[in-house]
């Protein structure tokens, strides 16, 4: 018997938010959700709901902590191990939702010269500055230069 897919709610179809909270199917396709445990999957919703269109969010530990029913050592483990899987980025306060892994957005924005190490909190390692238009910047390049900027 083949199944028909209709629409069940017509008057709820989702469309693309303006803010990036759209959950990539590659995610269960690629098995990373098989992966995350329960908090670290709580984790990752909200991170994904909260953050603007480059993934960026900067809730802190203990608001997080709060509004996910976790302890700060949970949230740590939760967030490490999405580290871990390369889900997101993290440097106190500012968490980074990135493109999956093995996907083709990821591919795309992946730069040529080899990421910033990770250091063991998950946090980017400083890299060296560049100037604006070189190409793809880190995390904490882009930081740095937002300081630069707000110093001007």
């Amino acid at each position: 018997m083949k199944i028909i897919k209709a629409v069940l709610r017509p008057d709820r179809v989702r469309e693309t938010p303006e803010q990036f909270s759209w959950v990539d199917q590659a995610l269960v396709q690629h098995h990373l959700i098989d992966r995350c445990d329960s908090r670290s999957a709580a984790l990752y919703l909200f991170l994904i709901t909260v953050a603007d269109a480059q993934g960026l969010s900067y809730y802190a530990s203990a608001t997080l902590g709060a509004r996910l029913h976790l302890s700060a050592d949970e949230l740590a483990l939760a967030r490490q191990q999405l580290i871990e899987l390369a889900l997101i980025a993290y440097q106190a306060p500012l968490y980074q939702v990135l493109a999956l892994p093995g996907t083709q957005t990821a591919c795309a924005r992946t730069p040529r010269a080899a990421p910033p190490a990770l250091l063991s909190t998950g946090a980017l390692a400083p890299a060296p500055t560049r100037q604006v238009n070189a190409g793809p910047m880190s995390l904490a390049q882009l930081i740095e230069l937002e300081r630069s900027h707000a110093r001007l």
